[in-house]
């Protein structure tokens, strides 16, 4: 026997398709009910006034994409063998980001099951996953979902990503999921066809901000918190990492972060697992990792842009757009010392003071990175870090990366200077939308002085393989050279108190600026970067010179 429920409390009429059969629904406050005595899965949609099926808000499998029926699962059918699976603390983490879609030629669950022992030997602790709600046509980075209940039928489905949580567990690797909570993406968005879902006082860049602080608020705000519980308890998530959440707007006493976060903590005690919530937050504020009890939304992390532009634009010498604010030795080891570079500072991109000093918080507060998703795709051709320096300056980059005092990300093929570049790809098939990213992508890097038919379509099959990796090329030099670099400092890391501890305080920068050289000391380990000639030593002190290579380049 099934329940079925759905919010939509504006509705005059609401019927409801199971399979061949159409049925009404039963009021019952704003939401509206049906009760099918049949416990096998089944297809179904709602009919609102007249006009569907449409899929239900909730839906936990689309198998036939953002436009078909929705399809009842049953999460307690799927066999869990990491009963004693515990994840380490962040601290001691190396998290691994990766697109399910492109880090396999197949772009499965299961296909990236295969590659688990290898990441496992790299030294990940954690995976990240780019989104994978469903979400228009056959390709996509995930973050314009409109079903984000139910993973993408094309990566393998709910039990698809079920076995590859459960796979993780067994080789004693996390997983954290990127989630979007500031919009939904526009094609297969029916959620305003069942009530409001959507905000009438804000909006984003990508489309309609969710309505978290205005009339009949409440039900959105518990169907994103829903959400969240949904992937932690029945997926076995270790984690959820919060996309955009600057774009997330919510003037109410309690805001939706920190109900957010306090429903996981709830959900703690109730399960006996801890959980990590990390947010991707461009205001350099602190208080989005500070404690409740002194005004914070408790969150265990977040993504620390300032560090990635400062180290960024010392390798590669770029300064336009919001690389302005950056360039300068003494802005990354402002960052390593305090975490932030702008922390109440005037930005010239911005023209405003930005941000609040951190210097307080914890360096596992904070996620590091050369490369994302973000910071690759959004070039206008998708190079990596690689595709725009030496391999040495790409060695310099990944070892203050692994020795900071914050938790280390590496993007998929990083380890390895992947020759694929990572690009923005899509594959909407509404026609005005299609050739609106098109020639969106085309004028956004044109103003910019690229030649218009040099930035690759995201509506293009192509610039979706382009950005597949090559795996074959973790045999061949400089390839196999990188991925032993990254292996060495994994471990490193992993084996020394001294690089885990990021306790304020810990970490002195000493720096030279017109000879480009930094010293970073951090308890018995100090790091010597030049980068006039390109050259890097990490030495602990009490051992003198590790056994590690040292790069030189004249």
């Amino acid at each position: 026997m099934r329940n079925f429920r759905v919010w939509s409390p504006k509705t005059g009429r609401m019927e409801i398709k199971i399979n061949d059969k159409i049925l009404p629904m039963t009021k019952k406050g704003e939401w509206w009910e049906y009760v099918f005595e049949f416990n096998e899965a089944c297809d179904y949609g709602y009919i609102i006034d007249g006009k569907g099926p449409y899929p239900d808000p909730r839906s936990c499998y689309q198998p036939n994409g953002i436009h078909g029926l929705s399809r009842t699962i049953d999460h307690d059918s799927f066999t869990w063998l990491d009963q004693d699976w515990q994840q380490p603390p962040l601290a001691a983490s190396i998290l691994y980001e990766l697109h399910i879609g492109t880090f396999t030629p197949e772009g499965t669950f299961e296909a990236a099951i295969e590659k688990l022992d290898y990441l496992k030997e790299l030294g990940i602790t954690h995976i990240e996953v780019m989104p994978v709600n469903e979400f228009a046509g056959r390709r996509g980075w995930g973050y314009d979902g409109v079903n984000i209940f139910a993973p993408h039928h094309l990566y393998g489905g709910p039990d698809g990503f079920k076995k590859f949580i459960n796979s993780c567990h067994l080789k004693e690797m996390g997983v954290i999921l990127d989630v979007v909570y500031n919009h939904f993406g526009l094609e297969g968005n029916y959620l305003q066809q069942f009530g409001p879902y959507f905000s009438k006082k804000y909006s984003t860049i990508w489309g309609n901000a969710f309505n978290f602080d205005g009339e009949w608020s409440f039900e959105p705000r518990q169907f994103i918190a829903d959400n969240v519980l949904m992937w932690l308890r029945d997926y076995h998530l270790d984690g959820l990492r919060l996309d955009a959440v600057h774009s997330i707007y919510d003037q109410s006493a309690i805001h939706i972060l920190e109900q957010i976060a306090k429903e996981v903590r709830k959900l703690e005690y109730e399960t006996g697992r801890y959980f990590y919530l990390i947010a991707e937050s461009d205001l350099n504020n602190p208080r989005i990792v500070q404690d409740f009890n002194i005004g914070g939304y408790g969150f265990d992390a977040s993504w620390n842009d300032d560090f990635h532009h400062a180290l960024h634009t010392v390798l590669t010498g770029e300064t336009s757009g919001y690389y302005e604010d950056f360039g300068k030795i003494a802005d990354l080891a402002k960052c390593l010392k305090s975490v932030f570079v702008y922390d109440g500072k005037y930005s010239k991109y911005r023209k405003a003071v930005h941000g609040r000093a951190a210097e307080h918080c914890d360096g596992s507060n904070f996620i590091c990175y050369i490369q994302n998703h973000d910071q690759i795709g959004n070039r206008a051709t998708g190079e990596r870090i690689s595709h725009l320096v030496s391999d040495e300056k790409a060695k310099i980059a990944a070892a203050i990366v692994l020795t900071s005092p914050f938790v280390p990300m590496i993007f998929q093929g990083e380890e390895f200077a992947a020759s694929s570049p990572f690009q923005y790809f899509t594959d909407v098939k509404d026609e005005k939308l299609a050739q609106g990213i098109t020639e969106g992508r085309k004028n956004e890097f044109g103003a910019f002085g690229w030649n218009p038919d040099d930035v690759p379509d995201p509506q293009s099959e192509q610039t979706f393989l382009n950005s597949k990796l090559n795996w074959s090329e973790i045999e061949i030099h400089p390839h196999n050279s990188m991925l032993d670099w990254y292996k060495c400092l994994i471990k490193l890391r992993k084996e020394n108190l001294h690089l885990i501890n990021g306790s304020p305080g810990q970490v002195t920068v000493n720096f030279d600026e017109p000879n480009k050289i930094i010293e970073i000391n951090r308890g018995d380990f100090q790091v010597i970067v030049n980068l006039s000639i390109v050259q890097i030593e990490i030495k602990n002190k009490s051992e003198m010179m590790l056994n590690l290579e040292t790069v030189h380049s004249h």
